[in-house]
């Protein structure tokens, strides 16, 4: 037995409102959730993307029932990737530019595959990849 997929992916930033503006209008996420100075949570295929304030979540418990999540956060900048079509590239290069946000380094992987750094506002390193990167088909518009 094993996991079978990742389910949440999280990366910590002070300003939730920035965050937002780029994860949402930027890469075109959308919110399902959001708590003022606490998070802002994405749908991202069939997993969720999360942004949470490493403040908050780190000084806070947060009790579900008789229950509790636990303390977590990371301090410095994180890194998380988001699976592109190799088909999409060139419109994300043009798209990240639209929207004034520098890509830091493009990588065509000699292996195969292919991907964008960018920065979002906290600082956290994003990257577009394309799933050819670690050998994967690539992604159907119902996959995730």
């Amino acid at each position: 037995m094993s996991p079978r997929g990742i389910l949440e992916t999280v990366v910590y930033a002070p300003d939730l409102e920035a965050a937002e503006r780029f994860y949402a209008g930027v890469l075109g996420l959308a919110v399902v959730s959001r708590e003022a100075g606490r998070y802002v949570f994405f749908r991202c295929g069939a997993g969720v993307f999360l942004v949470f304030n490493p403040e908050s979540t780190a000084r806070d418990v947060v009790r579900v029932g008789d229950s509790f999540i636990p303390r977590h956060g990371a301090t410095g900048p994180g890194h998380a990737a988001f699976r592109v079509a190799e088909s999409e590239v060139a419109s994300w290069r043009d798209r990240l530019a639209r929207a004034g946000v520098a890509i830091e380094s493009e990588i065509q992987w000699p292996g195969g595959g292919h991907s964008l750094y960018v920065r979002d506002p906290a600082g956290n390193s994003i990257e577009l990849a394309t799933a050819a990167l670690w050998g994967l088909p690539e992604p159907t518009d119902d996959a995730e």
